[in-house]
């Protein structure tokens, strides 16, 4: 089994600063584990372009990318910074590190599609799942799931595709873009109530939103992946799956009050991997976002990427 492997060192070059927790010592804590774990050396590296106005405007607003871009670029040649919203900050280093990150996301679909890859997995930052398709928010300026979902459909001509996003925090952004999308199934679950406060209306019918009460653990994730996703999957068959792989449900993050462990990831990635390997050809890209606690992020994204990899056995 070929597993990509999308990062690019501009996604590190993007820091909001000492003490916050979307920091570039994610990814660095990320490759020291997986290179102390062996994991390694079983992944095909990819280094992603950066995504084009023309594929990032199949998710976003033209007008709204355009003027992103044209922002990012002004702090670029300042060498200033911007609150994007009290949580979000850009500076000279973001513009190259958010085309990156959907770049990566775009690559990986290329690559997957044409059978190049079995699966694909992009550690890449800034996070995209809070980018609605008129706003960046909640770390996020470019939605880099969403992106590639739009990349596969309207450019490889896929007729269904999946989106499943196991973030604590529920993917607003995502449910923003693609809830009016009969060609998506999204299903997801979230801590509620949790920033952005979002999720348990759901804006289409298209949308499988599962709120978890703080303090869930492992069982009851679980328990919503049985009843509520797997069915949902089952009966949209999905030609591919894209992961919003979220970490911060894990007990030891802070920023949630979830309390899944790297056993539930693990679990939850094979559930998904099945699926794929019943109605997808194996077809899976899965992009890094949340995770905060960095030691409980390397873990679980190892645990996940030995299913995509096919190590976990």
């Amino acid at each position: 089994m070929a597993t990509g492997y999308f990062t690019h060192s501009a996604c590190r070059r993007h820091d909001m600063g000492v003490g916050h927790p979307e920091c570039p010592e994610r990814l660095s804590a990320i490759d020291d584990h997986l290179l102390a774990q062996g994991l390694d050396a079983l992944l095909v590296h990819g280094e992603p372009p950066e995504a084009t106005v023309d594929q990032l405007d199949r998710a976003h607003d033209r007008g709204h990318v355009l003027g992103l871009i044209d922002r990012l670029q002004q702090l670029q040649a300042t060498g200033e910074q911007r609150y994007m919203d009290p949580d979000t900050l850009a500076m000279p280093g973001t513009l190259q590190a958010a085309l990156r990150a959907a770049g990566a996301a775009v690559a990986a679909t290329d690559a997957v599609i044409q059978g190049k890859l079995d699966n694909a997995f992009c550690a890449v930052r800034p996070p995209g799942h809070h980018a609605t398709r008129h706003e960046a928010m909640g770390f996020c300026f470019f939605n880099n799931v969403a992106v590639g979902v739009r990349h596969a459909l309207d450019v490889h001509r896929l007729e269904r595709v999946a989106v499943v996003d196991f973030d604590v925090h529920h993917g607003n952004g995502t449910e923003d873009i693609l809830c009016d999308d009969e060609r998506v199934l999204m299903v997801s679950f979230f801590q509620h109530p949790l920033f952005p406060y979002t999720g348990t209306h759901p804006l289409g019918s298209n949308m499988v939103n599962v709120p978890l009460m703080p303090r869930s653990d492992g069982a009851l994730a679980r328990a919503a992946v049985t009843d509520k996703w797997l069915p949902a999957l089952e009966a949209f068959r999905p030609e591919m799956i894209f992961i919003s792989a979220g970490f911060d449900a894990h007990r030891d993050d802070e920023l949630g009050g979830l309390r899944l462990l790297e056993a539930d990831y693990e679990w939850i990635t094979r559930q998904v991997v099945a699926v794929a390997d019943r109605w997808s050809k194996g077809r899976i890209v899965s992009c890094l976002e949340g995770g905060y606690n960095l030691q409980a992020l390397a873990r679980s994204v190892a645990a996940h990427l030995r299913v995509l990899t096919g190590a976990a056995g």
